[in-house]
């Protein structure tokens, strides 16, 4: 059986976070909003380890950890790690002091969490989650308005990644109202799509497998509902979403979500699972504007800043607008540029031919198969932090 673990925070945001980043490792996860549910929920449930925010309404993270350590019988020990704002040892200290077993600053780097309740469940002898024979990741590309291209360099970079790349790759539609991947890769009326997935209530993997459309480039397809009526069908209270990409990316070295505009409980799902975020943008001003939005969304939601990545599309486009100028007004650095080309892009929409398979030499190509390489990287610091799963915790 997998550990169980209780997640207390007031903020949804901050619990969806962390129980999406420990789901991906397998655990089962339990919720409180606050102190006093949070005592019930640890009484009832006895997990395996707590993670705690320190700010909850009434009393404080602080004040709950000691209350357990008062409730605890003789020998009884439940691992908890609180999480606090600031960063200073003086708040560790205070943490340690009231019986938590480890203290973590906000934001909280996935890798950093996942390695640190590894190491209390092994300290302290608790189950281990069950671990997927493979771990593959989840890149979600996420447009900062309509019309700037997210779907082609969604599609065209799971293509370069399969092609370029030989990666095995799954290609997800989440605009599940209105999803546009049967028009861009003319699917014609194929009518299988992620309600097929989740039909019995539940998402397996096995009608997953009949939901799964291949396409000629060898990208499979996850498509998205054939009519807007039947997005109602993907539960945002059982998050099926999350659940289908969950079991997709044990499958898949990359599972390439395409995302809707909208940040509803389903995109949140998303954005708490992904190992990269490419946030699409053009250099004109009402896009700079929302891009400064969405980026204040995410350290709202607490998303590590190396998990994003700007892009620009269609780059050498007149806008009047350079893209240092963009960089000093989000104030930090476009990661990719892909070069404007019309005529190749609109021609491949069109045809219903992609134009990494019908011009894979072109220059818009090779700006996509460079964005493919880029996002095939880890992100920067998971590799610093590798060293976190090797080392006890202290």
């Amino acid at each position: 059986m997998p550990a169980r673990i209780l997640v207390v925070a007031a903020q949804p945001a901050i619990s969806l976070q962390l129980g999406n980043m420990l789901r991906r490792d397998g655990y089962e996860i339990v919720t409180a909003a606050d102190g006093p549910e949070g005592l019930r929920a640890w009484t009832a449930e006895r997990p395996d380890l707590v993670a705690c925010d320190n700010d909850l309404r009434g009393p404080s993270g602080m004040e709950l950890v000691m209350r357990i350590r008062q409730a605890e019988g003789s020998g009884a020990h439940t691992p908890v790690i609180l999480l606090g704002g600031s960063t200073e040892i003086d708040a560790k200290v205070a943490a340690l002091r009231a019986g938590a077993d480890d203290y973590l600053a906000k934001p909280v780097h996935p890798q950093e969490l996942s390695a640190r309740v590894r190491g209390l469940l092994a300290r302290f002898g608790r189950a281990q989650p069950q671990r997927r024979a493979t771990a593959g990741r989840v890149v979600a590309f996420y447009g900062a308005k309509g019309g700037v291209g997210t779907t082609t360099l969604a599609i065209n970079t799971a293509i370069a990644l399969r092609k370029k790349l030989q990666r095995n790759v799954c290609l997800v539609d989440a605009n599940l109202q209105f999803g546009d991947h049967r028009v861009f890769l003319d699917l014609g009326p194929d009518s299988r799509s992620i309600v097929e997935a989740v039909s019995a209530g539940t998402a397996e993997i096995d009608m997953l497998r009949g939901a799964i459309v291949r396409h000629d480039t060898g990208v499979d397809l996850l498509l998205a509902p054939p009519s807007p009526d039947q997005a109602e069908l993907i539960s945002t209270e059982q998050h099926h979403l999350l659940k289908v990409i969950e079991i997709l990316r044990g499958v898949y070295d990359h599972v390439v979500v395409d995302m809707d505009e909208h940040f509803d409980d389903h995109m949140l799902d998303v954005i708490g699972i992904a190992d990269r975020l490419v946030v699409v943008l053009t250099a004109d001003l009402s896009c700079v504007k929302n891009v400064r939005l969405v980026l204040q969304t995410m350290d709202q939601l607490q998303v590590p800043r190396e998990r994003l990545m700007l892009v620009l599309n269609r780059s050498n486009a007149f806008t009047g607008i350079s893209a240092k100028s963009v960089e000093s007004v989000l104030k930090r650095p476009i990661e990719h540029q892909v070069v404007n080309d019309y005529r190749s892009a609109i021609s491949a929409l069109n045809s219903g031919t992609p134009f990494m398979a019908k011009r894979p030499d072109s220059a818009l190509s090779k700006d996509v198969i460079e964005l493919a390489r880029l996002v095939d990287k880890p992100a920067a610091a998971t590799v610093e932090l590798r060293q976190l799963e090797l080392s006890p915790v202290r």
